[in-house]
């Protein structure tokens, strides 16, 4: 049977994790981030990726990576949810990760970003789910033509990885586009529209299988943050009703409320197993097809509900600005969306057990 239990060795990255977000990515500053040109932050994605090493975990050793497994990528994504963290972290050192790991002709572009001194994107819209189709550009006299929309942290990559139509898969250096960007819920995570005017490329190999692995991990490890940030959610409600008093009394003390919060609990437990089993599964590919889909048809309400909770229960001080819970509502909003919504992985899960509606 499968230990979805954390290893010590992950319990370890865990702390050292969110030990470099304590001081490196506090919620004020994050929400500075957001009202100004430049959301992401790249001097904590240096840390992350080039000081830790964490851009490198999936990638093997022999590609210059560390050849970790999905396990320990989950548990960082837990703590970059937990933090809202404006970094590529998920685009790029998983779903594109993922894509050029696919592909024959890709070595240099993974040891790049496994290293952390380049960031990439895969040019496929954040909405899409795996499995489903997605948009190509027009390949003609060599060079790709075309716009391609919802694209996240395009903004920052160095290399988009451009599915095109004669069914390859390309590399395109960001200053051959024009990138721009779109608004988006989730300040953290922009979106943007690249457009393609005669941008050269290189074939890295096969669109369809790589594009459907990273969208596949994308989904899958999309739980973990998800996780994340209802987990932060529960965690700061219980502690604010502790400690806020009505009636001369904690707030947290109402039995309204404890009921409230022992039924967000169960939920944020039971999505702590999905999102473990889909990591797991990812890890040892042991039917990773469906194990992903039931993490994503639980995760995105989960999340939701626990950042409405979060900021309901919160009171007057959670409809504020200054306060973050809104940077958790919008992020577990637009991830609910990301890579298929439930009802979408509702539905495949159902075409995979063979358990279609009448």
């Amino acid at each position: 049977m499968t230990d979805l239990l954390y290893s010590r060795e992950e319990e370890a990255l865990r702390a050292a994790v969110r030990d470099l977000l304590s001081d490196h990515c506090d919620a004020a500053g994050v929400i500075a981030r957001t009202g100004s040109d430049a959301p992401h932050d790249l001097s904590l994605w240096k840390a992350l990726a080039g000081g830790m090493g964490l851009a490198g975990l999936l990638v093997p050793e022999e590609l210059g990576g560390h050849g970790a497994t999905h396990r320990e990528a989950g548990v960082v994504l837990e703590e970059l949810g937990r933090a809202v963290a404006p970094v590529p972290y998920l685009t790029s050192a998983v779903v594109a990760t993922e894509a050029l790991l696919a592909c024959e002709d890709a070595g240099e572009q993974l040891a790049g970003l496994a290293s952390g001194r380049r960031i990439g994107a895969l040019a496929v819209g954040l909405h899409t789910a795996p499995g489903a189709g997605f948009t190509t550009v027009r390949l003609e006299s060599g060079a790709l033509h075309g716009e391609l929309t919802g694209i996240a942290d395009a903004a920052v990559a160095d290399v988009l990885l451009v599915p095109a139509d004669d069914g390859g898969l390309y590399a395109v250096a960001a200053d051959a586009v024009t990138v721009v960007p779109q608004t988006s819920l989730d300040l953290t995570r922009p979106l943007a529209r690249v457009l393609l005017d005669g941008a050269p490329g290189h074939r890295l190999g096969d669109a369809g299988p790589a594009v459907r692995r990273a969208l596949r991990a994308g989904a899958g490890l999309l739980a973990s943050e998800q996780l994340g940030v209802a987990d932060w959610s529960l965690t700061e409600t219980v502690r604010y009703l502790k400690e806020r008093k009505q009636f001369n009394r904690p707030v947290g003390g109402f039995q309204a409320l404890k009921h409230r919060l022992a039924q967000l609990w169960l939920e944020v437990t039971g999505l702590r197993a999905a999102a473990r089993a889909a990591a797991d599964a990812l890890a040892t590919d042991d039917d990773a097809d469906v194990t992903v889909t039931v993490a994503q048809a639980y995760a995105a309400p989960v999340a939701v509900r626990a950042a409405e909770e979060a900021l309901q229960l919160h009171g007057g001080i959670g409809m504020t600005w200054e306060h973050p819970v809104h940077l958790y509502l919008k992020r577990a909003k637009a991830d609910s969306i990301a890579y298929g919504t439930a009802g979408a992985h509702r539905a495949a899960l159902a075409d995979l057990v063979d358990l279609r509606s009448p």
